[in-house]
Parts: structure tokens; C-alpha cells; sequence
């Protein structure tokens, strides 16, 4: 698909193929004269043979037997649709010598993917009929498969050289081989001529483009200072368009991947489905679907990972299903209707996206009737160049959809701080009419202590009067108590007496009990510093760790030994949880392993083996290796490793706590800071 470069002219031009009538059965030759600049060869001045088999030679088809099979287009320009076919075509030049201006004959489709173009050879000049002999004939190969370099002309085109330099009628065969859809239009121009014309569309392909550009890049700056998805998921989709476009008109093929002919024919696929995809993404962000139409919103996510898996098994199963362009329509046409539905929900900004997906979705059904058969609703070069306005007109007012939604949110930021100035003023009025009524019954309730507390008062003087005579109830209850001292002291010697008994007899057992004490602490004392002071091995150390239960007492001790903290909430309280002496906050409820924070969270060795291997590795300093490692402790080596890199770390960043440490050195780098 080209850009609207020239396009007035071509417009011009295919208006006028669209109105002229059938010329008849016989082919009509195509006249070099002097007022001659530029003439689309239609209808009966082309004449076409289809070959199913795709074996016929151009020996074959040149000869008489063939020459009668050929028969005039039936529409202004012949098109493909069965793409397992080949397609010769046939072109009569009536040459003028007079004629003083080269011309060349270009194919206007530069999404073909073969043309084997057969060129007459140059006459003598008293030579008024074409040759005999097929052999005669020129082959030139032009394509898209072929490289960029091997064109004729740096154009996105494919042009071969007229001869008129004798008088008589050429014969040009063409076949034509392709494997999607296209438009085989044939077009005889001056090279004067082609050169205006190409400057003039490269000239308006760097406008559209550079209309792109201007567009990605304003809204990428909006992006990053608004930081609004809307902004990044339009630039990609303009970029996407782009890069699209670049595809389907050739430019790409002719400046990003010249030699890379492979490329043409599934390359276009990657931003059109990006741009499906980021169209969608920019509708759901731009008309807040997810708020306004949860449905539709939802449809659209599945839509969005539709389009992607189909994209992946065109990839990765058969190129020939991105030939399946029309599949486009269903995303185009969910976001149109989102926009109106949207719309009619009162949503102002979604009116300038409907009418912008209006001039796309208006653009992709001409292409899409066209392609089905509806062979009237071509109209040339209009319809040829009817996407490339659409997308320019759709670029516009989505960008007006996305200025109307920024000017309607400053429009409710607005309404919004002048709500918030009267709210703040009525909230100014109540509180003033709130603290009076506050004052007014702070008021009253004061009336109503006073008259309280003057009954109290009175209350107070009766019960003065009540704690006298209790007073000297009291006086005869206490000389009964001092006649139940005296026995009292009596029975309080007799209890002295077996107190001081029972002192001695306490302190006998507390001397007992610290010698105990005293004798377990230096057999685990002399035993520690045995595995400090000497190699062990894991059969001794299992003595002071036996099994799980002691290595998370150990642990428990060791992680909690400042207080409990819950880690989430700081309480200071808990309860036991679940786990073996995992503590449970009573606060938020948050429940901690005694392994959490440890070396060992997470760890799927014996834990008794992970305290030998940190032993270890302690007591050589860290110069253990891990392969001796593994083979003491009966553990993979990298599981090994793992534990030893951890370790010297550790020992590294707390070498100077360990210095100053004693026997228990080792405890330090159980618990992780």
C-alpha cells in the first residue's frame, strides 16, 4: 500500500479507468504518442492465462496454440486471488520512434512476490514485425522475493525498459506468481514522467512519516510527564501504523532490509498485530472500560491474548495464515463499538474516537468487500490509497479524543476545588453552630454536677455519722483481737522455732542444687570447647545437638534471646504456634518459625547436618573446601558450596565481632541481620 504521494493525479487518473467501457474482444495495443506521460494499461489491453498446474513455459504460451487462450481483463485491472495458481499476462506496445523520451512499464503492486518479465529484443529498423522465435525474448526477474539491489530502478516498484526506437507493436509477457492477494496493475510512463512522480511520493512519504514521528513522539513526552498508559499505548500504536504502512507500500523492504527479501512476506505481520493489539489497550485506558463497560472490558482482554496466540501459530505453524488479514476486523470492530457504546453512555471524549475509528473501519470494509469479490467498489486509486487516509484521519481525531479527555478531566478538577472551597465552607459553618451547641450543653451538665454534688454532700454528713458508730463497734472487737494476740505470739514461736529449721535445711539444698548446676555447665563447657579446640566428628557433635527437638531449642534461645518482637506489628506478646517453637504474635495474629531469619529458612537438609556444616566451617576459618565438606556431611557438593559462600560472607562482614567472641563464636552467624 503507497502513500497519498501524487495521489490527486492517480485519483484523477483511476476515476477516469472506473467510467470506461469494455473495449471489446481483441487486444487493444497500447499507443506511444507525443502527448503520452502516463497510461494504465486495463481491461482488454491486458490479456490474461491462467496456469493451475504453474508448469506452463513461455515457449508454451507464446506459441499459437496458447495465444488463443488469452483472454481481456473483465475489470479495469486484473487481480490474484488463487494463489496456487501462475498468472501470464500479456502487453502490447505500438512503438514511435518519433517519440523522442524513453518509457518504462511499471508494476504498481509491489507486494508480488515473483514477476518473470519477457522482453522483446530490439528490432532493426527495417524490421516491421515481432520475432519468430521465443528464444529471442529477454528474461528479467523482478519480485519481492528478489533483492532490492537487483531492481532496475531504486524504487519501491518494478520497472523494465521500453525499446521505441523502431516503429511496429511489441508483445511483453508477464508471469506472475505470488502467495497472497494483490492487484496486478500495469502502467505505462515516460521516464520523465517517473521521475516527478517519484519524487513527488517519496516527498509525501516522508510527510506521512514524518506525521507519524510528530505524533509518536509528542505523545511519548506525554507519557513521561503524565505518566498515563494512554500516551505510551497511542505512540506504540502510531508506530505500529508506521512500520505497518512501510511494510505494505515497500519502503521498508527498501531501507530497513534490502537484502532480506524473506522478510516481505510476513513482515507486515508483526505491527499489524501489534497494532491490533495496542489499539485495543489504548481503548480500554482512553474510555476507562473497566469502569464504564466491565463486559466489553473483559471481551477485550480475551480479544487481546486471542489476537496474540493467533499471531504465535502463524509464526510457528504456517506463514500462509497471515495471509488472513480480514481476521483484523474483529478487533477493529470491538473497539469501534466500545467507542459508541461508551458514548452513549454520556462519555464525551469517546465521540472524537468514534469518529475516528469511523474513517478506519469505513476504509478496512472497502478493503475487505473488495477482497471478498465486490470488484465495483474498486475504484482505483482511490480505493488503493483509501487505508492510508483513514489512518491519517483516524491519527487526528484520536489525538482530539485524547486533548477532549485531558480538557473534560481539567474541566473536573476544576468543578472539584471549587466543590471542595464551598464544602470547606460549610463545614466552617457547622463547625461554628457545633461548638455553640457544645458550649450550651457543657452548660447545663455543669448545673447538673453542682446540683449532684451538693446531694453527696448531704450523704457524706450521714455516713460521718454511720463510721462513728462502727467506730465503737470496733473498739470492742479489738480487745477481743488482743486476747487472740496473745495466743497468736505463743503459736508465732513455736512457728519461728521450725522456720529456722526449715531455712537450714533450704540453704542445705540450695548449696546441693549449684553444685549440680555448676557440674552440668562445666561438662557442656569442656564438651563445647572440645568442638572448638579439635576436630569432631558429626557422631560427637550429634551428642550436643542429638536431634531437631535440641537444634530448635538451641535456635529458639539464640533468636529470641533480647525478647520477643512481632516483625509485622512490633508486639511484644505471643502465644506458641503451630510449628514446634514458632511463636504466634497476639496482637495481629502473625506466626513466626524459629527458622525464620536464620541461615536455615528455607532449608531442606537435616537441620543437625546444617549446624555441623556451619561448625565446621567456622572452626577451619572457612578454608574448608566443599568438596570435603560434602564428603564428611553426606550432602550434594553444590548444596555444600552454597552453605560455605554464605558462611564466609557472613564470617567476613562480622570478623570483627568474631574476634572479640568466645567459645560460642560459631552462634553468631546463625541468626541473619
Amino acid at each position: 500500500m503507497s502513500k497519498p504521494g501524487a495521489w490527486i493525479q492517480k485519483c484523477v487518473v483511476g476515476a477516469m479507468i472506473c467510467w470506461l467501457p469494455f473495449l471489446g474482444k481483441a487486444q487493444v495495443p497500447v499507443v506511444i504518442d507525443t502527448d503520452l506521460a502516463q497510461h494504465i494499461i486495463i481491461y482488454d489491453e491486458i490479456e490474461i492465462l491462467k496456469d493451475p498446474t504453474g508448469k506452463l513455459t513461455f515457449d508454451q504460451v507464446s506459441s499459437p496454440a496458447y495465444a488463443r487462450q488469452f483472454l481481456g481483463s473483465d475489470i479495469s485491472t486484473p487481480q490474484i486471488h488463487d494463489l496456487n495458481s501462475a498468472y501470464w499476462y500479456r502487453v502490447r506496445i505500438q512503438r514511435n520512434p518519433d517519440v523522442n523520451k524513453p518509457f518504462i512499464i511499471e508494476f504498481f503492486d509491489q507486494t508480488l512476490d515473483s514477476i518473470t518479465a519477457y522482453v522483446p529484443p530490439v528490432l532493426a529498423k527495417d524490421a516491421q514485425r515481432e520475432p519468430d522465435s521465443a528464444a529471442t525474448y529477454t528474461r528479467i526477474l523482478m519480485g519481492a522475493k528478489h533483492p532490492f539491489s537487483d531492481r532496475l530502478f531504486g524504487h519501491k516498484n518494478f520497472e523494465i525498459t521500453v525499446d521505441n526506437t523502431t516503429p511496429g507493436t511489441s508483445t511483453y509477457y508477464f508471469r506472475v506468481k505470488t502467495t497472497q492477494p494483490g492487484d496486478v496493475i500495469v502502467v505505462l510512463r515516460s521516464v520523465q514522467f517517473f521521475i516527478g512522480y517519484a519524487v513527488s511520493e517519496y516527498f509525501s512519504f516522508g510527510l506521512f512519516y514524518g506525521m507519524i514521528l510528530i505524533f509518536s513522539f509528542y505523545n511519548l513526552i506525554m507519557f513521561v510527564a503524565m505518566r498515563q498508559r494512554q500516551y505510551l499505548y497511542y505512540t506504540l500504536y502510531n508506530l505500529s501504523v508506521g512500520l505497518y504502512e512501510a511494510c505494505t507500500d515497500g519502503i521498508a523492504y527498501q531501507y530497513l532490509w534490502p537484502n532480506s527479501p524473506g522478510w516481505n512476506h510476513w513482515a507486515y505481520s508483526v505491527p499489524l498485530t501489534s497494532m491490533s493489539i495496542c489499539a485495543l489497550l489504548f481503548t480500554q485506558a482512553l474510555l476507562h472500560v473497566k469502569t464504564r463497560a466491565p463486559k466489553l472490558n473483559r471481551l477485550m482482554s480475551w480479544v487481546i491474548i486471542g489476537r496474540a496466540i493467533f499471531f504465535l501459530a502463524c509464526l510457528f505453524v504456517d506463514h500462509y495464515w497471515f495471509d488472513y488479514k480480514f481476521i483484523e476486523i474483529v478487533p477493529l470492530s470491538l473497539a469501534f463499538f466500545t467507542g459508541v457504546y461508551i458514548w452513549k453512555g454520556g462519555y464525551r471524549p469517546a465521540r472524537f474516537f468514534v469518529v475516528g475509528y469511523g474513517f478506519l473501519f469505513v476504509g478496512f470494509m472497502l478493503k475487505f468487500f473488495i477482497m471478498l469479490g465486490y470488484t465495483w467498489l474498486n475504484f482505483g486509486v482511490i480505493s488503493y490509497y483509501s487505508m492510508s487516509f483513514c489512518f491519517i484521519m483516524e491519527m487526528f481525531f484520536l489525538s482530539f479524543a485524547i486533548g477532549d479527555k485531558v480538557r473534560l478531566l481539567r474541566k473536573r478538577k476544576e468543578r472539584a476545588q471549587q466543590g471542595m472551597i464551598r464544602q470547606l465552607g460549610i463545614n466552617e459553618r457547622l463547625q461554628r453552630t457545633h461548638n455553640q451547641e457544645l458550649e450550651r450543653q457543657v452548660r447545663s451538665r455543669t448545673q447538673e454536677l453542682t446540683s449532684a454534688n451538693d446531694q453527696l454532700q448531704h450523704q457524706a454528713v450521714a455516713l460521718t455519722r454511720a463510721n462513728d458508730q462502727l467506730q465503737h463497734q470496733a473498739e470492742a472487737l479489738q480487745k477481743q483481737a488482743d486476747a487472740l494476740q496473745t495466743q497468736a505470739q505463743e503459736l508465732q514461736a513455736q512457728a519461728e522455732e521450725l522456720q529456722t529449721q526449715a531455712e537450714v535445711i533450704s540453704r542445705m539444698n540450695a548449696l546441693l542444687e549449684r553444685d549440680n548446676d555448676q557440674l552440668q555447665s562445666n561438662v557442656k563447657r569442656v564438651t563445647q570447647a572440645r568442638a572448638l579446640s579439635a576436630p569432631m566428628d558429626f557422631e560427637e557433635f550429634s551428642k550436643i545437638y542429638p536431634d531437631k527437638e535440641a537444634c530448635y531449642q538451641f535456635l529458639s534461645d539464640l533468636k529470641w534471646k533480647e525478647g520477643y518482637a512481632c516483625r509485622k506489628c512490633s508486639g511484644e506478646t505471643y502465644f506458641s504456634g503451630h510449628q514446634p517453637y514458632s511463636r504466634r504474635c497476639s496482637k495481629c495474629g502473625d506466626e513466626e518459625s524459629v527458622l525464620a531469619g536464620t541461615l536455615f529458612q528455607n532449608t531442606h537438609i537435616p537441620i543437625n547436618k546444617a549446624f555441623y556444616m556451619i561448625f565446621l566451617i567456622y572452626s577451619s576459618k572457612g578454608k574448608i573446601s566443599s568438596h570435603k565438606l560434602s564428603s564428611i556431611v553426606d550432602i550434594r557438593q553444590s548444596t555444600c558450596w552454597s552453605y560455605l559462600d554464605k558462611v564466609r560472607k557472613l564470617m567476613d562482614e562480622r570478623k570483627k565481632e568474631l574476634r572479640q567472641s568466645d567459645e560460642q563464636g560459631w552462634s553468631k552467624l546463625v541468626v541473619e541481620r
